[in-house]
């Protein structure tokens, strides 16, 4: 009688020890959930910004990393470059002012390209013949793997005259810098090396 009754007791221990085990082992993978689900919490509100809009009420905005939007700015500084330094009018202080902001966008191999044709008369020949220039960027092709970014834009420029049109294919080629953005360069990009690779007459067509 008595050996069955500590027979009875160690089961009953061992019991006891198996349940404290499976408490345990659910307390610390509660413990371990909730820790989880607490980092994943604060990582979601980290990419939350609160916005004061005029001083009256909070508006959400989401933060995203700054590098995803490299290439679209990559491009868009491109674009914005070459809509300014091929946009002419025939008017000299409206040249200048589309020359002055292209120039915040690149280094000296602009402002070279300019200074070439100013002197062979290009501008002059636009003013006096009151002829118009635009250009429509077609793709602005960027290599993202080496750094400083090699960039090759292909446009139509169109050339206006009071007879005709005369339209062009334009293919530059530039490398593009990480710059500090400020107001004339919001996306803190600088040009260098830009050359003009191609700029031939596709046709004219009689106005």
């Amino acid at each position: 009688m008595e050996f069955k009754t500590l027979r009875n007791i160690e089961n009953s221990f061992r019991q006891i020890r198996l349940y404290a085990i499976v408490f345990a082992v659910l307390c610390v993978a509660v413990v371990g959930y909730a820790v989880w689900q607490s980092y994943q919490f604060a990582e979601a509100q980290r990419q939350k910004i609160y916005v004061l809009d005029k001083g009256k009420s909070l508006m959400l905005a989401l933060s995203q990393d700054a590098s995803i939007n490299r290439p679209v700015e990559a491009r868009e500084h491109v674009k914005r470059f070459h809509e300014l330094f091929f946009t002419l009018a025939p008017d000299k202080n409206a040249i200048e002012s589309n020359m002055k902001r292209a120039f915040n966008l690149a280094d000296k191999s602009a402002f070279d390209y300019y200074k070439d044709l100013s002197e062979k008369g290009y501008y002059n020949r636009i003013i006096s013949g009151n002829v118009q220039q635009r250009i429509e960027v077609d793709s602005v092709v960027c290599n993202f793997d080496t750094y400083p970014y090699a960039v090759r834009t292909y446009a139509k420029q169109y050339i206006i005259r009071p007879s005709n049109v005369t339209k062009r294919n334009l293919v530059t080629s530039c490398l593009l810098l990480n710059s500090v953005k400020s107001d004339n360069n919001p996306q803190g990009f600088n040009i260098e090396k830009f050359a003009v690779l191609e700029n031939r007459d596709i046709e004219v067509v009689d106005r």
